[in-house]
């Protein structure tokens, strides 16, 4: 019979072992093989090749693979700086943070999505979640609005930079991307009868992924900012 383990990683201590393996090794060499192969890639078997260790020494360190997967999400949050925020004006703080957060997503690719998915409830994790839960508190937001401005920024940010790192990861020729922008366009303008505002407003051959993200972080925070003043 398996024995039972705690249903989340974070609940369990972990145990002492010989210092040739270790949680925290395990962990970096994860994060490189989810940067390189991604979420797909990383297997048991070809982590513990990468150690130059056997599969089964793995599990006297992490529980399964889902154990792992949130050992390397937490591990790669801790990149997300958290310096500068404390006194700054709300909106210029999350902004800043949310920037970084941004910034760490394109880093690992691989992100955004177990963040969507996966308990965040490690230390780094929870730390920068009470941070910006902090930052609107002070801002003046309360109750089922406080959780819904952070809901809503949350996935704004983590939307929006899995659309941008799977786009990019689609359209690496530069040349290649602003003839298909073009193309696009071009076809969409053609259609003006059908789809009149598509056509006024689209802007598909807008590539300034850094400008829209923040046209769009500003019309969120635009939100909040009514909703404090409400």
């Amino acid at each position: 019979m398996p024995r039972s383990r705690p249903p989340a990683v974070w609940f369990a201590e972990e145990p002492h072992r010989k210092p040739r393996l270790s949680r925290e090794r395990i962990t970096r060499a994860a994060v490189s093989l989810l940067d390189a192969d991604g979420v797909e890639g990383l297997t048991m078997r070809r982590l513990a090749a990468r150690l130059e260790a056997g599969t089964m020494s793995l599990y006297e360190y992490v529980g399964s693979r889902e154990d792992l997967l949130d050992l390397a999400v937490d591990e790669v949050i801790a990149e997300i700086e958290v310096d500068g925020v404390d006194h700054a004006p709300w909106r210029e703080a999350l902004t800043r943070q949310l920037t970084r957060s941004r910034r760490v997503m394109r880093r690992h690719p691989w992100l955004p999505a177990l963040m969507a998915t996966r308990p965040l409830l490690g230390p780094h994790a929870l730390a920068r979640s009470e941070l910006i839960y902090s930052i609107l508190d002070r801002a003046g937001l309360q109750g089922p609005h406080l959780s819904a401005g952070v809901a809503a920024l949350t996935y704004y940010v983590q939307g929006y930079t899995a659309t941008e790192n799977l786009w990019r990861g689609s359209h690496r020729d530069p040349e290649a991307e602003t003839e298909l922008r073009r193309r696009a366009q071009r076809y969409l303008d053609g259609r003006k009868e059908l789809h009149p505002t598509l056509a006024r407003h689209a802007d598909l051959d807008n590539n300034d992924f850094d400008g829209s993200f923040r046209l769009g972080l500003d019309t969120v925070l635009d939100g909040i900012a009514a909703r404090i003043g409400a």
